[in-house]
């Protein structure tokens, strides 16, 4: 007889507690990073919070240091909780590699450098809608870039990816704090352009129904989810969230200067018809590199890869409120 009433104690005291974490449980969480945008992003902590106080539904955590976004959006993985990325494409790289495939809703406050991401995933001139839309917005599951490295690391990438050429650009707009925006993707390309060279890559692509090989100097390797990179270069000017596949473009070696002439091409999306461009949709893409080099993911720089490079797409990988 004690033992029932001390079990039905125990269920009494569970409910209670349940239902405690239940009313004081975000359904909204706000992952802010205030290092976005070259650490201008922090002065926006207050505004946000401000904000955010008269919810109930809403909280707010800031991240302090690198990778901490993805260690939050994996922590608090509940039933219907939504995780808004409150930076740029490297904290929404962060929180997508935290939760990728586990069924959580994520979206986007655009206060990054350059935002790419949902430049693809809203419609034209919706990008700056503030907050509120989030609370009433639809979900849509969309695509993922898996990419397995090194000693088996596997990382997800929601937008592009890509090695040598971009890689090196990524890592100079990381190295250039005191510029912002358009003028520090051209302070990058310029300095990455002085001394880039063809690198030599073994590449095998998977399509929809067949294979192929490249095997020669590429000078610059990108696969692509979303349609823009850097801001505003159009990559992957026909690239689909939802299609199940992958975007390569590959610009094989021309000479360090001679990419001037490409640079406006790559703004109009035009590259994918130039002759010295091979385009080309995917399922997967094996790449194999003579030496070490500098690759991205969503503008985050993982430095001296070497070796094989698996990448694949992760159809409807994670969901996204738009």
């Amino acid at each position: 007889m004690n033992n029932i009433v001390a079990l039905s104690d125990q269920i009494v005291d569970w409910m209670f507690e349940s239902l405690f974490t239940m009313k004081n449980s975000s359904h909204y969480l706000f992952i802010f990073n205030p290092a976005a945008d070259k650490g201008r992003a922090a002065r926006k902590v207050e505004w946000l919070s401000a904000f955010l106080s008269g919810r109930e539904d809403s909280a707010m955590v800031t991240t302090t240091h690198v990778g901490h976004a993805e260690d939050i959006a994996r922590s608090t993985i509940v039933e219907n909780r939504c995780l808004i990325s409150c930076g740029g494409d490297g904290t929404l790289h962060e929180v997508v590699n935290g939760v990728a495939g586990k069924g959580v809703k994520v979206g986007i406050l655009p206060i990054g450098s350059a935002n790419d991401f949902i430049r693809t995933l809203n419609p034209p001139n919706s990008s700056n809608l503030g907050i509120s839309h989030l609370f009433n917005a639809l979900s849509r599951k969309v695509d993922l870039g898996s990419v397995v490295f090194g000693s088996a690391d596997r990382r997800y990438f929601i937008n592009s990816m890509g090695v040598g050429f971009t890689g090196k650009v990524a890592k100079a707009v990381k190295g250039a704090p005191w510029l912002k925006g358009e003028l520090c993707y051209l302070y990058a390309l310029l300095r990455v352009l002085v001394g880039h060279r063809a690198l030599q890559m073994n590449i095998k692509i998977t399509l929809e129904d067949s294979f192929l090989e490249i095997h020669e100097p590429v000078f610059a390797f990108s696969v692509s989810n979303g349609k823009i990179e850097g801001g505003k270069f159009r990559i992957a000017p026909h690239a689909e969230l939802t299609d199940g596949l992958l975007d390569v473009c590959i610009l094989k070696a021309i000479s360090p200067f001679g990419f001037f002439r490409y640079v406006f091409k790559y703004l109009n999306g035009t590259q994918i018809n130039d002759a010295k461009v091979f385009y080309c949709k995917a399922k997967a893409v094996e790449l194999t590199l003579a030496k070490p080099d500098v690759m991205h993911m969503d503008g985050e720089v993982y430095d001296n890869i070497r070796g094989k490079i698996e990448i694949s797409v992760c159809p409807q990988g994670v969901t996204m409120l738009v």
